[in-house]
């Protein structure tokens, strides 16, 4: 019993990231906007709490971190929606675009605060029990606020919305910064909670893994606690049966990104895509049908 305990908690602990960066990439998609930009964000994000974090001492300055990575995440976002929305750039290479820039960045800025590690670890279930209740807020938001039904409606239909008086470009700016602020939200607990310290690439490919978890659960964010949970579960496994089976630990370090292919696919069989938004990667111009 408390081996399943143990593996649940630690499940919760690799799953926070995943989860708060997959609720960033639901807003803004559901907006209508592709973001591929999730891992560069993340890094930036990571960086930008650390340093803040390390700056101060740790002393007091644990949420204002917290609100330094969501800006730099936020700023970022902005990057990619002024090039795709105002400029209607391609949303997919705009997106893998940040993340390269946004990777190379953070490796480079924090070159000086490596092997600096932060003495004073804040607590891991704030940013958990948070994530939890943000998913719960933002299913409610989407479902039955007025919030919702205008995100919802420039996704599906930026004509239409448009028609009716609703500032498409504003509504998917919105959405991609709250996307980006949660993205660096999530950079921000792999530099203060999980590994208070900052290394470059440690993000690892959790933002890939959290565009991947968006499609995943459908766009739903009740779905994605679970599936969060899941690829967190299957991070404590890579780590606890490495060393422990005659199978090459290369396949282990491998098997959460597997496990995206394998999931990615079944939800292709199920027509799990046809949940996307209607209007998911298509910029929009005023007068366009």
């Amino acid at each position: 019993m408390n081996e399943i305990l143990d593996a649940l908690l630690r499940a919760l602990a690799f799953g926070t990231p995943l989860l708060l960066a997959s609720l960033g990439a639901i807003v803004n998609e559901r907006a209508g906007v592709v973001n591929l930009g999730v891992e560069g964000m993340m890094a930036l994000g990571a960086l930008a709490g650390f340093a803040v974090a390390y700056g101060g001492g740790m002393g007091g300055n644990l949420w204002l971190a917290v609100l330094a990575a969501m800006l730099v995440g936020a700023l970022a976002a902005l990057l990619h929606a002024f090039v795709t929305i105002t400029m209607r750039a391609n949303q997919f290479v705009s997106g893998l675009a940040l993340t390269l820039l946004g990777l190379g960045l953070a490796g480079l800025l924090g070159k000086q605060f490596e092997g600096f590690p932060l003495f004073n670890q804040p607590p891991q279930w704030p940013f958990t029990v948070g994530a939890i209740v943000l998913s719960l807020v933002l299913a409610f938001v989407l479902q039955s606020t007025r919030i919702g039904l205008t995100l919802r409606s420039v996704g599906e239909n930026p004509a239409a919305a448009d028609v009716l008086g609703l500032n498409v470009g504003a509504v998917r700016y919105a959405a991609v910064a709250v996307g980006g602020a949660l993205a660096g939200l999530a950079g921000a607990y792999l530099s203060l909670v999980y590994r208070p310290s900052w290394t470059d690439g440690m993000t690892n490919g959790l933002g890939w893994i959290a565009v991947a978890l968006v499609i995943f659960v459908g766009w739903n964010p009740l779905r994605a606690i679970f599936g969060a949970v899941f690829f967190g579960l299957l991070y404590y496994l890579q780590f606890r049966l490495q060393g422990q089976s005659p199978v090459p630990t290369e396949f282990f370090s491998a098997m959460p990104y597997l496990l995206v292919i394998v999931v990615l696919g079944i939800a292709g069989l199920r027509g799990q895509q046809g949940a996307a938004p209607e209007a998911l990667g298509r910029p929009y111009t005023r007068g366009e049908r």
